[in-house]
């Protein structure tokens, strides 16, 4: 029998990276003591009083179908939050509501991109990114982000790539896996470069919460931004809510339309209870998402402080998010042996950094999402292993 060709265009290194990871959860579920730091899945409890919303409407029957754009009210919150991050006005009927970011981001890309046409994506990048691009037909041309520059974003690099098929850039800030953010004179090259070759900009902010230098900028409020800007984003990491699926998309009222069909086909709307916990999460007063981000903060600066001693590592501190880059070159080993000794041998995954773009070559992924003492057991290990290969060598 045969398959269609998106088969193929949807498979890749992208779905084979987590094979680490999930090696790492069969060995715990065994009983083994493993620290996994591969996966971005916040150990917090969603919110009590997002809880208690999702139960209350179950209960009062919010069970049946929901407008497959999103419910009236939390597209009105949602605007709103819009505005107050752009100073843009910003409609409800902009708003699309989706099954998490990743649902956003392949609903972007099949209403902006062709067969045949370029989409510039700095990498490293997610590793869902090559699939849900190549999903449309498009071509994906990467801009290498280097190592020496923290991985920080160059809009030199990115103009000398734009070619005559170029319809959009897409950009992830603060940035999984590197947790480096696009600052705001960045963002004002990087408009002059989209509105001088008539560019879409794709924007996945899933990580905009999470900032722990400098507070996160949106480029739609930049002058004529807004007309050509999608933003993705969901309630996954900011609010422990990963399971939940629960994202959007927000553009201009045109694409919107696009988007709101082919949510109609795709997914025939989000679930009522879940689109009014949503309400609660984005406009009642949560004391835990502070908390939670000054959780994040304090395992992130453990861990800096960790690998300032570690032999033969080095690290690369995010501004924000939930993962960062260990650097493992000088140990001169690859970051694939580096990671399958380190599981095997110290029971700590991580994610090779190869599989988001050759960029991060020698490096590895780990995430903050375990308690500080899981952390602090987790770097303990690390840098037995680093010290272990250096003594073969």
């Amino acid at each position: 029998m045969k398959y269609s060709d998106l088969t193929q265009r949807i498979a890749g290194e992208g779905s084979s990276a987590w094979d680490i990871h999930f090696r790492a959860q069969q060995r715990r579920a065994a009983g083994e003591d493993v620290v996994i730091l591969s996966v971005g899945d916040p150990d917090f409890d969603t919110p009590a009083a997002i809880v208690d919303t999702a139960c209350n409407e179950l209960r009062s029957g919010a069970t049946h179908y929901a407008d497959h754009r999103g419910e009236p009210e939390l597209q009105q919150v949602l605007a709103k939050r819009h505005f107050a991050q752009t100073s843009v006005d910003t409609s409800p009927e902009q708003v699309v509501v989706v099954a998490g970011a990743q649902c956003g981001l392949y609903v972007a890309a099949q209403c902006l991109l062709n067969p045949g046409d370029e989409v510039i994506v700095p990498e490293p990048m997610y590793v869902t990114y090559e699939a849900f691009l190549q999903a449309t037909g498009a071509k994906v041309v990467n801009v290498p982000l280097q190592p020496e520059q923290h991985f920080n974003l160059d809009p030199a690099a990115i103009a000398a790539s734009i070619t005559p098929r170029t319809r959009a850039i897409l950009v992830n800030t603060p940035n999984n896996p590197t947790g480096a953010a696009v600052g705001g004179e960045t963002w004002k090259k990087l408009a002059e470069i989209c509105i001088e070759h008539d560019l879409w900009l794709m924007l996945d902010e899933v990580y905009a919460d999470l900032m722990f230098e400098g507070e996160h900028f949106h480029p739609g409020q930049l002058p004529g931004m807004a007309e050509r800007t999608v933003t993705i984003s969901s309630l996954s990491k900011s609010h422990a809510m990963t399971g939940w699926r629960l994202g959007w998309v927000i553009g201009p009222q045109e694409f919107a339309e696009h988007a709101g069909n082919l949510t109609l086909c795709m997914l025939y709307g989000s679930p009522a209870f879940v689109q009014s916990a949503a309400v609660t999460a984005l406009s009642a007063d949560l004391p835990e998402l502070e908390a939670m981000r000054q959780a994040y903060r304090r395992r992130r600066d453990l861990m800096v402080e960790r690998v300032q001693s570690m032999p033969g590592i080095r690290c690369h501190t995010p501004a924000g998010g939930m993962f960062m880059m260990l650097d493992v070159r000088e140990l001169g080993v690859s970051s694939e042996a580096f990671a399958e000794r380190l599981l095997d041998e110290f029971g700590v995954s991580v994610l090779v950094g190869e599989a988001f773009g050759p960029s991060a070559s020698g490096h590895v992924r780990a995430s903050f999402c375990v308690s500080e003492s899981d952390l602090d057991k987790a770097c303990e290990r690390i840098a037995a292993c680093a010290e272990a290969i250096l003594a073969e060598r």
